[in-house]
């Protein structure tokens, strides 16, 4: 089954995600088996959000009545943020209780949804991995699994305000930037993901932009440094030293300033900016660490993401 690009955030779900208002929205986390909806949970969980697991979709309706009727924090502050995390184990997903779909986007309060993707190659590996069976498998191989839950969720997936592609994560990862993503202290900033990765093991499917720093000298041939990663300081002065680096460096940061600025414009509140090399070890990683600290903490809140660092 052919996949639209993942990463695709929309300007109504993170503008609701970002409000501070005394009532925040209602954020339900799905997504297909094995990619992430635990992870996301405890990330959201460590943040202070109160989350529901596994709970019916059908009683949706009545926890948002319950938070209707529930009295406002003694100290005046905002009600505590609540997640639901749903998966495809219920008929509500087989087309029967489809309506319910319906009630999820329509509505004066309708929740932010969150759907966590990845490529059918992560999933296998990480089913194999942990030697369980897929909750939609019976009796069939796992991929027949996987194929009959992505053509389950495709309705839900095409009504989601954020997709996250969780494919080249691990879960500490996962966990920074969705914990960076569902923060909702981020006011008029964009919330900017700067990712190094290696090209041999692939572009990371939920990039906005990517830049390929293999025009750079790679460390990897210098015998002190091949050894050594982008975060060592020794690699990062080797990488960053070079006329080429300092030129990408200012002329990236003079791009974005603007790009930034339009996306917070149309209401977009999070990007990525992938960074890739080789492997993914020396020179995305040292730029990557570079370009997200040169980002004005008044515009942009950057944080970096090693996807590749330490596959070597």
């Amino acid at each position: 089954m052919d996949q639209e690009p993942l990463g695709r955030e929309s300007a109504e779900g993170l503008r609701a995600l970002a409000a501070d208002g005394p009532r925040p929205p209602l954020v339900v986390i799905t997504g297909m088996s094995g990619a992430g909806r635990s992870t996301v949970a405890k990330a959201l969980e460590d943040h202070g959000w109160h989350v529901v697991e596994n709970l019916p979709p059908q009683l949706l309706a009545d926890l948002e009545s319950l938070r209707e009727r529930a009295r406002p924090p003694a100290d005046g502050g905002p009600s505590p943020r609540l997640a639901v995390v749903i998966d495809a184990r219920t008929r509500w997903l087989s087309g029967q209780d489809a309506h319910l779909l319906d009630q999820l986007t329509a509505g004066p309060h309708r929740p932010v949804l969150v759907f966590l993707d990845a490529t059918d190659e992560a999933l296998v590996r990480r089913f194999e991995s942990v030697r369980r069976p897929h909750p939609m498998q019976g009796t069939g191989g796992l991929l027949d699994a996987i194929s009959a839950e992505r053509e389950l969720m495709a309705d839900l997936r095409s009504e989601a305000d954020i997709i996250v592609d969780t494919s080249g994560l691990n879960v500490h990862q996962l966990h920074a930037k969705v914990s960076s993503l569902l923060n909702a202290s981020v006011g008029t900033r964009v919330r900017l993901a700067v990712m190094s990765f290696g090209f041999k093991y692939g572009v990371p499917l939920d990039a906005d932009f990517v830049m390929d720093m293999r025009f750079l000298p790679n460390p990897f041939w210098v015998p002190h440094l091949k050894a050594l990663a982008g975060t060592d300081p020794q690699v990062a002065e080797y990488v960053l030293s070079q006329p080429e680096a300092s030129e990408f460096l200012d002329r990236a940061i003079a791009l974005f300033t603007p790009v930034l600025a339009g996306y917070v414009h149309e209401g977009r509140r999070y990007a990525t900016l992938a960074i890739g090399c080789t492997g993914g070890k020396h020179r995305s990683v040292a730029v990557a660490e570079a370009l997200a600290a040169r980002f004005d903490p008044e515009r942009v809140v950057a944080f970096v993401v090693h996807r590749d660092l330490g596959r070597e």
